[in-house]
């Protein structure tokens, strides 16, 4: 399986080669769309004329990554606490994982483990690492044994919950149906 979200092509092509772009996908995706979250690690790359390393990001200057988020149109709707986010990330990354963005699931034991490399990264609760669970089995092919279990329902075959479901142009409709679904369920048992 590979990357083929409604993004630009280029943008499918960095997030199929590039682990670090996955990840990156992974935390710009809050409070945005997803086409927007999965298309900012490309428009990162042009803007800063190659594709970043972790170990670049981590030491970059701050004030300088929060001027290339924010150089219109941002990379994110949060500009400043996203690009302190991810360079947070990629600093764990540059320190735990040699620079690796793939060293988060390389080698890992079982799902369990997986999940918990995921949720100890910086801004990553349990919804967000039990999705990135899923699209690294779905989509990258990184399946310890359990990370299924470790996805939660995320990690179900056939369910069209999350961007790990994500192929064509029906399935983003039914995850974007699944996503106006539970936003009505919470708003109705809030209202109950």
């Amino acid at each position: 399986m590979t990357f083929s979200l409604p993004v630009p092509a280029e943008a499918n092509d960095l997030l199929n080669r590039d682990p670090l772009a996955v990840t990156l996908g992974i935390v710009l995706d809050q409070q945005i769309t997803l086409e927007k979250a999965f298309t900012s690690p490309w428009v990162l790359a042009q803007r800063l004329g190659h594709e970043p390393t972790a170990a670049e990001l981590a030491d970059f200057d701050p004030e300088a990554l929060v001027a290339i988020f924010s150089e219109p149109p941002a990379l994110h709707r949060f500009p400043k606490a996203m690009a302190a986010r991810a360079q947070e990330v990629c600093r764990v990354i540059a320190d735990e994982y040699d620079g690796d963005a793939a060293g988060l699931w390389r080698g890992v034991a079982d799902g369990a483990e997986l999940y918990r490399r995921i949720f100890a990264l910086p801004g990553f609760g349990k919804q967000k690492a039990q999705i990135f669970v899923a699209l690294l089995g779905k989509l990258y092919d990184v399946r310890p044994e359990g990370w299924r279990e470790a996805a939660g329902g995320y990690g179900e075959e056939g369910s069209y919950k999350s961007v790990a479901d994500i192929v064509d142009a029906e399935s983003l409709g039914k995850v974007r149906a699944y996503k106006k679904q539970v936003k009505a369920e919470a708003k109705a048992a809030k209202e109950a």
